[in-house]
Formats: C-alpha cells, sequence, structure tokens
C-alpha cells in the first residue's frame, strides 16, 4: 500500500455504528499562550470501548484527557458525553472519574477510606461500601492492605489505590492517565489483563492516554494516534500497527525498518522501487499507488514481515542482500541488525530455539519478504 508521510489530519473509522456515541469531540481546539496543544481533534468512542490516545510527549493527549475531565474547557469546537455539551460543566458534574499519574490519593486517609470516599459522597449504605470495596480491593491485589496509610504503600500500590477508587462505582466512563505507568514490569502486565478484564465485565466506556505502545496494544479496542496537537490515525491495534497512514506512525508504533528510494515504473500489479544505496538492486512493490515515476519515497517493512537466509532464495518476491551486524538473544526472540547499505540497518526476528539455520554476526545474507507487506510512505 501507499500512503503519504504529509499528516493526513483526517480520522478513519468515525461511522461507528447506530447507537450513539458515549463520547463525541466535535473539532476542539485548546491553545496555552501561542502554542495551539489541541488542533482541530475530532473522534468518538462506543460505549463499553476501550480507547486509548497515544502519542510522545507534547502530542496534545493529557491536553484532550483534561477537557473531557473538565479541568479545561475546549477554546473552540464541543465535547459531548451522552449527548450532552460538557461545555462549562465542572468535573464534579461529569459523569466520569478520573485516575491520575499522580495518584491524587488523600493522605490521611487509609486504603479502605480512599476507596470508599465517593460511595459515602453519595451516601451508600455502610454494607454496600463495605462489598463494594472489597470488590475493588480484590481486583486490584490489595486485599488485606485497607488499613494502610497512602504513605506506607509503594508507589505501584498507590497506583492501584488510585484505580480501586475510580473503579468502585462502575462509573460510565473512566478516564485514565498514564494507569500502569507506576507498575513494575511483571504486575504492570498483569494489571493490564485485570484492567481489560474488569473493564469487560463491568461495561466500563473507558479513554486511556498513554505514550506506552505495547500497553496501548494490549488493551484497547482502538488507538488514536496524536502528534504535535492533531489526530493522526484511529483504528484498531491491528489496523494502525500493520497500516499506519504515514511513516510518523509506522515509526511510532514499532520497528519501521525503511529505505529510502524512488518509484519506478509499473511491472504487471507491481511497481519498480530503486533504492538510493548504489549497491541495492531494484525492487518491485505492490501497490496502488498513481504518483509519477521519479517521486521520492520511503519502503517500509516490519521486522516480523521479513525472512532471512543464507543463500540467495529462489523467489520472485524482493530480495536485499545484507551482513548480520548483531545478534541479540531476547528471550522468545532472538533479534538480528542486519546492514543492508553503509549506514543503514534491519532488523529481523526469529523465534528462539527453532530449528531454523543458525545465524552468527559477520555472516552474509538475504532478506526477503511478500511484495505486498512492503509499505511506500512519499515525502
Amino acid at each position: 500500500m501507499a500512503t503519504s508521510s504529509t499528516p493526513p489530519f483526517t480520522v478513519s473509522g468515525l461511522s461507528l455504528s447506530s447507537t450513539p456515541p458515549t463520547i463525541d469531540i466535535r473539532g476542539i481546539v485548546r491553545r496555552h499562550g501561542a502554542v495551539t496543544a489541541v488542533d482541530r481533534v475530532s473522534f468518538q468512542v462506543r460505549r463499553g470501548e476501550f480507547f486509548s490516545i497515544l502519542g510522545p510527549s507534547g502530542a496534545g493527549k493529557t491536553s484532550v484527557l483534561r477537557m473531557l475531565a473538565g479541568f479545561e474547557d475546549p477554546d473552540e469546537g464541543d465535547l459531548l458525553i451522552d449527548g450532552r455539551s460538557m461545555f462549562g460543566v465542572p468535573p464534579n458534574r461529569r459523569p466520569v472519574n478520573l485516575v491520575f499519574q499522580s495518584y491524587a490519593l488523600f493522605p490521611h486517609l487509609t486504603v479502605l477510606e480512599n476507596v470508599a470516599f465517593g460511595l459515602k459522597m453519595r451516601r451508600v449504605s455502610p454494607t454496600l461500601i463495605e462489598e463494594q470495596v472489597r470488590q475493588a480491593l480484590t481486583m486490584v491485589k490489595l486485599l488485606g492492605k485497607e488499613g494502610r496509610m497512602p504513605n506506607q504503600l509503594s508507589g505501584g500500590e498507590q497506583q492501584r489505590v488510585a484505580l480501586a477508587r475510580a473503579l468502585v462505582n462502575k462509573p460510565a466512563v473512566v478516564l485514565l492517565d498514564e494507569p500502569l505507568a507506576a507498575l513494575d514490569q511483571q504486575l504492570r502486565q498483569a494489571m493490564q489483563v485485570e484492567l481489560k478484564s474488569i473493564q469487560e465485565q463491568a461495561g466500563l466506556t473507558c479513554v486511556c492516554v498513554t505514550h506506552h505502545q505495547e500497553e496501548a496494544m494490549m488493551m484497547s479496542d482502538r488507538i488514536a494516534v496524536m502528534h504535535q496537537g492533531r489526530m493522526w490515525q484511529v483504528g484498531s491495534p491491528r489496523e494502525v500497527y500493520e497500516r499506519p497512514c504515514s511513516l510518523f506512525v509506522s515509526r511510532f508504533l514499532g520497528v519501521s525498518n525503511e529505505l529510502p528510494g524512488t518509484i519506478g515504473p509499473w511491472v504487471g500489479e507491481d511497481r519498480v522501487f530503486r533504492p538510493t544505496d548504489a549497491d541495492q538492486m531494484p525492487l518491485t512493490v505492490r501497490t496502488v499507488s498513481t504518483e509519477p515515476a521519479g517521486r521520492s519515497a520511503t519502503l517500509s517493512l516490519r521486522p516480523e514481515q521479513i525472512h532471512m537466509a543464507q543463500e540467495r532464495p529462489s523467489t520472485s518476491d524482493p530480495v536485499l542482500a545484507g551482513r548480520i551486524e548483531k545478534v541479540l538473544f531476547a528471550g522468545s526472540d532472538t533479534k538480528y541488525l542486519v546492514r543492508v547499505g553503509r549506514d543503514r540497518f534491519w532488523e529481523t526476528r526469529m523465534v528462539s530455539g527453532t530449528s531454523l539455520p543458525s545465524f552468527a554476526a559477520g555472516d552474509p545474507v538475504f532478506l526477503y519478504w511478500s511484495r505486498a507487506d512492503a509499505r511506500l510512505f512519499f515525502e
């Protein structure tokens, strides 16, 4: 597939279903002085959907979350929850619960009192409070620590208390600001599964802001990628990973093996791609692009799409010659860094322990892939 590397500033997948969305963002703009933090962002979130906003620091994703929570109002556009405009509605009047990255626990209250706080404000019966708090603490694996104060907990435990406090009311919308950032890797992975399970069982609508790509891919029904205040692409994790709309999205959502060059003439259903590197032969790419021959382009492939052989394979698919520079054992996978140009390295992977030929640093190799897997991004 061919696509432009120029920011498209349009979002696919906005026609969701016949039922009204829980969240409907309509062209919101947020400025901080001369800086436009959020620039004409529009998207919808289905009821019961786990929706993640992913992007680097400064992308504008936290500003979107703050507008949803009611801490800021958009300078332009509108924001609706359950069909009602939230413009000017204070945080405590909005049908949302927010899990802060900084925990925001009450330091003078115990774990139990922190989690029960919202229920008490709603005048829920003590018996029901005890039952719901116990369920919430069980979900986040903190049962037995009800009497501890926040300063007696680790950072990860404090984050889990904050999560339990947000979930205990089973709110219609939960806003998550880097919810698992303070957890160690093993607990973080376990909590990804737990949080997704809780969200599905309770039918919660969740909007999560994160810069952690794997976390967003694991938990989300759909992902929105933001950059420079704008939303570049919205889609399922598979769609955004396998069919990125731009070179930025491709790079941000995983390893992008790239080869610069120019697009050439048609050869049947394919087009010739001529790498800039003089020592590489022309390749063929399956594409629907109508860009004129001679246009600069970048070919991009994911590591798992690339196969490696010691001898040139007898295939009509593209083949690239290279030399292994490094072999990196990563547990279930072994990563190979292959020099494919003077200063260009590609990464490919193999499942560790397979019966495939062994490769070592310094070995000359041939990389090959299905011509339909390569993507072209035009400058």
